[in-house]
């Protein structure tokens, strides 16, 4: 009872004080993770599996609320540069480097695969093995009609070297078998770069499917920002890639408490009956503001990859601030585009929050918001990795990202659902009523809602279940006047297990929830 009654005081002590719109989640704190992927199952939204540096997995099966963390083994061996995708059926793919005791080091791209939702992997397949050559940063994707898995990659004459007679170059394969076997790997860049792992090495190749079966992929290198694509699944490529845009400044830069930063491209394109449908997306980051000035940028193409617009800046604070570590996804039912980025808008040292951006418009304007409940100072002798990701399904949106807390590297996502967030609609300030996120969150005994009314209204306040069965009704249908309120709810009397909630505020004009979790 004494508990219950803190947290009452501490509801009205906190009620003028801003809290996280989006509950954060550890993945996890163990083995060092860093360098995060993430995928939702589109048939369970529900369903999440996670990998990061530089062999762990993590599955979730209610939203990414709780986590499960194994290491991933192979024959070939695990060695980093995860890449999680998920084929039409349901398989999942765990796409990650090799250093095998019996080959050399990085010498393939492992593909391991999952029918279980992750919980148990494939010794594996692999493709690209070409003698003592490197193969480096892999990426993959699904063409969701086809089911084919396309990957593309860097491959290094000898890792490393500054010997101008060695080359860097991408590489694309494919698997129409469920990843069984591979097709012998296509050279899609025409222009080499070194083998240095920096501005002018061609790395960054991160493919995407088009409406009609097109596969399209940009990568940075000696001549900048380029693009090149086929139009019959990979048989055939550009006999010239297409220039997108300039990197003053290279790719690979500095950022201060950082080990090491680049601004590494991301190619998508929408897949979505909406108005963008077709259009194809680049995202990538670059110092061309100045080395204290790191931006966020998009460019898109309507032609098929043919002519690009201008760039445009997804950050949207004044400038002389670092953004960095830029990933973006399509949400292929909404069309929505999504971005996540460390960013460091709010201090004036190295701390470091994580800000997502979301597109409604085909990439013509961004919303910014905080997701990070806290921030976090990284420390320049602790490799953070090379790239955060993110996931989004018909509006359940799950970013992921490292951060550091007294020299411990984490894993986190935050609970994004657009839907019950406001995300996505129209901004609530032109509205009656604003709905804030519950305090504590989770909650155990008693939590605190809160509400402003910016003119009068109706107001009604109730608590779901995840089936929409109403639970609880806290306010209802009152009329209220203008100002901030706040309304308990006692958990314990209601008896709810662990688990997630809705809470739903109605006024005149709308309707908005919110997620709740119960522990």
């Amino acid at each position: 009872m004494r508990s219950r009654k803190l947290i009452l005081i501490v509801c009205l002590l906190m009620s003028n004080i801003a809290f996280s719109q989006f509950p954060n989640i550890l993945i996890g704190d163990t083995d060092w993770p860093e360098e995060p992927s993430i995928a939702i199952n589109p048939k369970n939204p529900d369903r999440l599996v996670a990998g990061a540096n530089i062999d762990l997995f993590y599955t979730s099966g209610d939203g990414g609320l709780l986590w499960s963390q194994g290491n991933l083994t192979s024959p070939y061996s695990v060695y980093g540069d995860p890449c999680l995708v998920i084929d039409t059926a349901g398989n999942y793919y765990y796409f990650h480097l090799s250093n095998p005791p019996l080959g050399s080091f990085i010498d393939r791209i492992v593909c391991q695969k999952s029918t279980d939702g992750g919980l148990t992997w494939s010794d594996g397949t692999f493709m690209g093995l070409n003698g003592t050559k490197g193969q480096d940063k892999e990426w993959a994707v699904v063409d969701p009609v086809t089911n084919t898995i396309y990957v593309t990659w860097t491959q290094f004459d000898v890792y490393g070297t500054s010997d101008p007679a060695d080359s860097s170059i991408i590489l694309f394969s494919k698997s129409t078998d469920e990843g069984a076997t591979w097709s012998t790997p296509k050279r899609i860049s025409r222009v080499a770069g070194d083998c240095v792992d920096s501005d002018n090495t061609d790395e960054g190749a991160v493919p995407a499917v088009g409406p009609g079966g097109e596969i399209y992929v940009s990568w940075a290198g000696p001549a900048g920002l380029v693009f090149n694509r086929s139009l019959d699944e990979g048989a055939t490529w550009m006999d010239t890639n297409v220039f997108v845009s300039d990197i003053p400044g290279g790719w690979d830069y500095a950022i201060p408490g950082i080990y090491r930063a680049n601004g590494l491209p991301v190619t998508c394109c929408d897949l979505s009956n909406g108005p963008s449908r077709g259009t194809i997306y680049i995202n990538w980051s670059d110092q061309r503001n100045g080395f204290t000035d790191t931006d966020v940028w998009l460019t898109k193409s309507t032609d098929g990859g043919l002519t690009w617009s201008p760039r445009k800046r997804v950050n949207d604070d004044p400038p002389g601030k670092q953004q960095f570590f830029t990933w973006m996804t399509v949400d292929q039912v909404t069309g929505f585009i999504y971005f996540v980025f460390y960013d460091r808008r709010a201090y004036p040292d190295e701390a470091t929050d994580v800000y997502m951006a979301v597109s409604r418009d085909g990439g013509e304007t961004f919303q910014n918001f905080k997701v990070s409940e806290s921030p976090f100072t990284p420390n320049h002798l602790i490799f953070f990795g090379d790239y955060t990701n993110i996931s989004a399904h018909n509006n359940v949106v799950r970013p992921i990202w490292a951060r550091l807390d007294n020299s411990q590297l984490t894993v986190y996502t935050a609970l994004v659902d657009s839907l019950f967030m406001s995300i996505g609609q129209k901004p609530e300030s032109g509205f009656s009523s604003t709905l804030e996120q519950n305090f504590p969150n989770p909650g155990r005994s008693v939590t605190c809602i809160a509400y402003k009314v910016r003119r009068n209204t109706t107001i009604n306040l109730e608590v779901f279940d995840l089936y929409g069965n109403r639970i609880a009704t806290l306010v209802d249908h009152k009329v209220s006047a203008p100002g901030r309120y706040i309304e308990n709810f006692d958990i314990a009397k209601y008896g709810l297990t662990p688990g997630l909630y809705f809470y739903s505020l109605t006024d005149n004009e709308k309707s908005v929830r919110r997620k709740m979790i119960v522990e």
